[in-house]
């Protein structure tokens, strides 16, 4: 019922491990049901008849030492079901392991892989057909290390949707990328938690999401950054004055960009000052 893909890659920004998992399916709200990730332990999705339990259980192998197939294992061997499980596990390293039990509905199947930066699981159940999984593999594989590991997963999510995706249809997608310090004012681990319960294009939504989410959520980089002459504040608090606001800093609080404006105002993102520029 459900393709995804779970991997590890270094932050180009940072140069620190990210794990992450990107999943889609004819399923109402699969982010509930599939991934699970902790930075500095690994990630992993539970699919097909999912076992949930299988997230804090593969976790704790993980962060007990278990490489991805040791895990594995000791999910499979714990599990009178296990013929009916799917799933995908990647490890603090980088090493990548993937179960599809013999009685997952076909098309059911998936591929493992390293990178010089990781590695990756990617698996589905009741696909179109073997050339989904093939499909989100190469362009995995065909993606920058330079880009973000969000923005990676999710092109081969969307890969393996236009190569047919899930047989049903679709309805639901999720995304979920940890890092340590990635998070909201560097005070938790999480660089993407987005998730698209019911919609008619899931991933086509999500990726919208995900533009808002480093729009909203990420800082501005060194080039983004527009210094604040005494003209340009001039112009930006009129602004804020005839929206309402007390001061412009006010109106950036209000507006939730405070990722992208300094808090003593000496530097303002280029997309904020166009968004002051542009005429309602």
């Amino acid at each position: 019922m459900t393709f995804s893909i779970v991997a590890r890659a270094v932050d180009p920004g940072t140069g620190e491990p990210t794990w992450g998992v990107a999943v889609a399916s004819k399923f109402l709200a699969v982010g509930s049901a599939v991934p699970a990730a902790v930075a500095g332990v690994g990630a992993i999705a539970t699919q097909a008849e999912a076992n949930v339990a299988y997230k804090g259980l593969a976790l704790a192998h993980l962060d007990e030492g278990a490489t991805a197939s040791v895990a594995l294992e000791r999910l499979l061997e714990e599990d009178e079901r296990r013929d009916h499980r799917q799933v995908g596990i990647v490890d603090v390293d980088g090493n990548a392991a993937s179960h599809t039990g013999s009685s997952c509905f076909d098309w059911a199947g998936g591929r493992t892989g390293s990178t010089e930066d990781g590695a990756y699981a990617i698996q589905g159940n009741i696909l179109t057909g073997p050339e989904v999984v093939e499909a989100m593999e190469a362009a995995w594989l065909a993606s920058s290390p330079e880009e973000p590991l969000q923005h990676r997963l999710l092109a081969a999510l969307a890969a393996g949707d236009e190569a047919g995706g899930d047989s049903r249809g679709r309805q639901s997608a999720a995304l979920l990328v940890v890092r340590e310090e990635a998070g909201y004012g560097g005070n938790d681990d999480i660089a993407a938690d987005l998730r698209v319960d019911d919609h008619a294009a899931p991933i086509t939504e999500l990726k919208r999401l995900l533009d808002l989410s480093d729009f909203y959520l990420t800082a501005s980089t060194e080039a983004e950054k527009v210094q604040v002459t005494p003209e340009i504040e001039a112009e930006v608090e009129t602004y804020a004055a005839a929206n309402g606001a007390s001061g412009f800093l006010a109106w950036v609080a209000t507006e939730n960009y405070e990722m992208r404006v300094a808090e003593d105002l000496s530097w303002i993102d280029r997309r904020i000052l166009d968004i002051v520029r542009t005429p309602k």
